[in-house]
Parts: structure tokens; sequence; C-alpha cells
């Protein structure tokens, strides 16, 4: 008897839609060289090349130790078979990306309605500057982060409500929640709130804690080894909490002007490329208001799904009963999630130090956005006087995130300029047959990178003493020559070391003869 799928509903075609445009739209951007690369992602796509190489297994993210490289394995495969570039690198990313919209439009139909998971679906195909960065650029830790957090949450609701009880979906989870751990801990709070939820649902008999724990070992066997490697001083949570309590002696309200004011639009995907400004800010203190009342609300319906369950005298194992307690516990997770990572990114000197760049942190608050709309939502779907008041700020949001998207398209020049310069550059040191260069952090990596190794570049600062070099292995104290960005701390340095000397420009560099030691 053949196999017969089960034909997808209205909403279900309307998402599919959606999320094909979300997709286009990003293939288009990644095809024009939109964002640009760094040297951040060409780091991840030296571990991918290692990897495909046989050279190395690395488990961090090089030159730190409490990032995984998820991104380098899934890269390395495509690294292996046409050689180092950056659509290698982004061929994962945007099949992340689309994981994500498929499990973040099941995880809201279960958890709410269809309606608002079409609606979801909608909202995160629009791609902001800030938005695309985080979900194109394989700099590690968030591209897929969003997409493995939203398997994990759907997965727990699935258990937590009997809908999945084989034996391998408790491995899954557990598998799943260590491989989080070791790539980022930056979604923490939905790690927890998933793990009280399922660890609350009376479903975790001994063989299926056994299970869950077996697959936690597995997902974060490499974590572990990484850090046995590293040593006690170096262990990944250590490092990570000193990353993030690094920083400036900001003062509270520059945190959360920073965080909140700015940091949300930007993180949201509400703002102009590297800029966010006048009413787009506002959205800042709406969505935090937003996902309080979510907060609240939802501790409401748990509470009130607890004094059913007291009352109710039928068998306990029901899994209607099941399911009416464990969706308001995952909308109180969701929403204590997003308020949470709000709070710890307000707590780190990065909100005020560099908002703009560092709203990335933010990103995994885009799985929250659902339980923030609920509450306007549930109203405008009800069609009474109040529909319409609750519609418009729906509707202004997905206006603004719109207006976001397509100024994007402004900025489209500019990076394809910088792709430009950049393999104007990486011609030129071939042409001249240079093999060992000296730069700044954002010049090194990508040039060793796309040249396959060809070109290594090590790392100075604007003194020209050794820099950050992720992997000390390029590290060499004399050079062929060095490039600068024309106007630049370091420009200006070897410009004094050199009197006399005119430098050759290409692609927005000047290109020095290495100084006299």
């Amino acid at each position: 008897m053949p196999l017969r799928l089960p034909r997808p509903d209205r909403s279900g075609l309307l998402a599919v839609v959606l999320g094909a445009l979300g997709l286009t739209w990003r293939i288009w951007l990644t095809v024009v060289g939109t964002p640009p690369t760094n040297s951040d992602e060409a780091t991840m796509g030296l571990a991918a090349l290692h990897i495909a190489q046989g050279r190395d297994l690395p488990v961090f993210f090089y030159g730190q130790h409490y990032m995984g490289t998820i991104e380098a394995y899934l890269s390395a495969p495509l690294v292996a078979l046409a050689g180092p570039s950056v659509t290698a690198l982004r061929i994962p990313t945007l099949l992340l990306y689309a994981l994500f919209l498929v499990l973040m439009y099941v995880l809201v139909k279960r958890l709410f309605t269809a309606g608002l998971a079409v609606l979801t679906v909608g909202l995160l195909a629009l791609g902001s500057d800030r938005i695309v960065k985080n979900q194109l650029i394989a700099g590690g830790g968030y591209p897929e982060t969003a997409p493995m957090v939203a398997g994990l949450l759907l997965l727990t609701y699935l258990l937590a409500t009997r809908a999945q009880t084989r034996w391998y979906a408790f491995v899954g989870w557990g598998a799943l929640l260590g491989l989080i751990l070791w790539n980022h801990w930056l979604p923490a709070p939905y790690l927890l709130g998933a793990a009280l939820v399922l660890g609350t649902s009376r479903v975790l008999t001994r063989r299926a804690v056994g299970l869950a724990g077996a697959g936690l070992l597995v997902g974060v066997l490499p974590l572990v080894v990484g850090n046995v490697q590293a040593g006690w001083g170096s262990n990944s949570i250590g490092v990570f909490l000193q990353l993030n309590g690094a920083g400036t002696d900001a003062g509270w309200w520059d945190r959360v002007v920073g965080g909140v004011w700015l940091g949300l639009p930007l993180g949201m995907g509400l703002c102009e490329p590297s800029a966010c400004a006048g009413w787009s800010l506002w959205w800042g203190p709406v969505l935090l208001v937003l996902l309080t009342v979510a907060l609240v609300l939802s501790i409401r319906h748990l509470r009130a799904a607890d004094r059913s369950e007291a009352d109710d005298r039928s068998e306990v194992g029901d899994r209607s009963e099941a399911v009416d307690r464990v969706r308001p516990a995952m909308w109180l997770v969701l929403a204590a999630a997003g308020l949470l990572s709000v709070l710890s990114y307000v707590r780190s000197p990065a909100a005020a130090d560099s908002p703009v760049e560092s709203a990335r942190y933010l990103s995994v608050l885009a799985i929250s956005l659902p339980v923030a709309l609920w509450p306007l939502y549930r109203i405008a779907r009800n069609g009474d006087r109040r529909a319409l008041p609750a519609a418009v700020p729906i509707a202004a949001l997905a206006v603004t995130m719109l207006a976001a998207t397509v100024s994007l398209t402004g900025a489209v020049p500019e990076y394809r300029a910088d792709r430009a310069d950049k393999a104007a550059i990486l011609a030129a040191l071939r042409e001249r047959d240079l093999t060992y260069v000296h730069g700044g952090y954002w010049t090194c990596n990508w040039i060793t990178y796309l040249s396959a190794e060809r070109i290594t570049c090590g790392v100075v600062d604007d003194r020209l003493d050794r820099g950050l070099n992720r992997y000390p292995g390029y590290w060499r104290p004399s050079a062929q020559a060095v490039l600068a960005p024309v106007g630049s701390p370091l420009d200006a340095e070897l410009a004094r070391r050199l009197p006399g000397t005119a430098p050759e420009a290409v692609g927005g560099y000047h290109l020095y003869p290495a100084p006299p030691d």
C-alpha cells in the first residue's frame, strides 16, 4: 500500500510560502555578498578547513574556551568538496535558518494556535541587517543556537504531554541539551526552563531519566573533553563568566539604554543597518512590557491549571490534563527566559560599550516573540470592539520589521564593494608572491582562510606588537609586508616608522613593506 503523506492545511501552506520568501531573501543576500564576511567567520572557516584536511578536531572556537565548533563540523564537508569560500560556510547556516522556521511553526502551533504560528513565521521571514548577520554569518554561537533551542523546547513539550514516549526521544532530548551546552551558554534560561518543565511533568521514570542522562553525556562529551584538555584554569564556564563580566565600568543607566532602549529593537530586527533611531527605539520598552504581561498571564493560567488538576478526580495520567498544564508552563518558560535574557544582557558591560554589535547576544529572543504577541493576538482574533486596538501594535511591529528589511537593500552596494575589495587584496598578494604578511585582527584570518592558507597572516596591534592570534601557528615575528586599513591607527604607525615610503593602495588598504625590527 503506497505511503500517503498528510495534506498540509491552509495555515501550513501559508507558512511554507512565507518561509520560502524568507529563505529566498537570505539566499539572494548571500549571492550578493551580504552581510560581508569577517575574521570571526574566517576563524570558524579555518577550523572547518582543518577538520576537512584531518589536521585537527577543534572542540572550541580557536583562541577561546567557551564556544563550540558545530558550524565548523557542518561546513567541513563543503570545504573539503569545493575548497574554502564564504558560500561553503553559509550553506549550513541557510539550512539552519530553514529548520528554525519549521520548528517554530510546529512549536507555536502546538503551544498557541495555527494563526499565531503563521504570523510568527511571517515575522521571522523578515530580515534586517542585524538579524541576517546573526543567522547567516558562521562566526560561532548564533546561527545554530536558535534552531537547537526551538527543537529542545518542542521536544520538551512532546515528552511532557506524552505525545512522544519512545525511548529515543528521551535520548535525543538529553543529547540536544548537551550539544547546546557545548555550543554556547547564551540560551541558559531556556535550557533551565525546559528542564524544569520536563522534570515536573510526571513522565520522568527511572528509565526515562537514565535515557536522557545517557543522551546528555553524549551531547556534552566534547565540552568535557575540551575542558579536560584545557585544564581547570581555562574551563569553559569560568572563561564565559569572566568574559561576560569584562568591560568598562559603565553605569546601570548606560546599560539599560544600550540593552533595552537600543539593544531590543536591534536584536529583534526593527532597525536599519548599524543604526536605530526615531520611533523604532520605542519598541524596546514596548517589547519589555509585552513580555512582562505574557509572564503574568502565563502564571495565572498555570495556577488555574493546577487548581483544575487538584479538583479533577480523573486519572492523573490523562494526556489532556497534561496538555492543559504543560502549555501554560511552556508559555511561562518563553516569557521568563526572554526577560532573563534581556536582564543578563543589561548586566553585561557590552550593552553599554558596544550596543550595536553586541545586540547579537539577544538573537535567541526571537523564540519568545510568539508569547509576547499572544495576549494581543488573542484579543485581536476575538473580533469584538477591542480587536482593532489589539491588532494595531501587531501590524505596526510587522511594518517596522518590513521597513528595516527593505532598508538593508541600501547597504548591499557597500557590502558588495567590501567583497570586491577582499578579492582585490588577495589578488594583489598573490601577484607579489607574498606568502606571509602582518595585519590587524579584522584583516588576517579571512586572508588566511580564503587563500586556503597559501597566504598566512599574523595579527599585530596598532603598535606592531603581537596581537590576538586565535590560531598561534600563524604567528611569526617577521613578515614580508604589512596590510593596514587606510586611515587606521596601524596605518598611521606604519607611516611614522617608514617615513618617505609610499605604500601601495589596494582595496581600501595600504600595503607596506615590513618595517625593520
